[in-house]
């Protein structure tokens, strides 16, 4: 949920953020693309694994080029807009905007993997798991690492 309230919030501050130029709408759009992009490269490079009969994940050392890459995207962004005109897309607006982003491109490979590979999320307070109707009745190795 959390990457989602960021995105939600993220655009909000977007469209509080004054008037919008073309130039703003283009380095935007770039700018979410890119971290979108980088937010999969996150999500295929995790590993999965079941630990007590849930879902684990660990980005391994070098998820941090992600990291790097990510921070270098948001930079270049910043001025190649700024120099554009596009003064929104220069600031620290849309930071949260992209964040979010990109961790929902993570989290959507790494849900679509974890259901693939048939290994449950933790449960909720209710007992409840996201996606559970995916995993009633099938048969898995839950041991794996994927």
């Amino acid at each position: 949920m959390l990457p989602a309230v960021l995105t939600i919030i993220g655009f909000a501050g977007l469209r509080g953020a004054g008037h919008l130029q073309t130039a703003d709408y283009v380095w935007l759009t770039v700018g979410a693309i890119g971290s979108l992009l980088i937010g999969l490269a996150f999500g295929a490079i995790t590993r999965l694994g079941s630990r007590d009969g849930v879902l684990w994940a660990k980005l391994p050392l070098r998820g941090l080029w992600l990291w790097a890459a990510l921070i270098t995207w948001r930079a270049l962004i910043m001025v190649i807009a700024a120099r554009t005109g596009a003064h929104v897309a220069a600031s620290t607006t849309p930071l949260l905007f992209t964040l979010g982003l990109n961790r929902l491109g993570q989290n959507a490979v790494i849900a679509s993997r974890a259901m693939l590979a048939g290994i449950p999320f933790a449960p909720e307070k209710d007992g409840s798991t996201f996606g559970s109707r995916a995993f009633n009745g099938a048969s898995r190795d839950r041991s794996a690492r994927y």
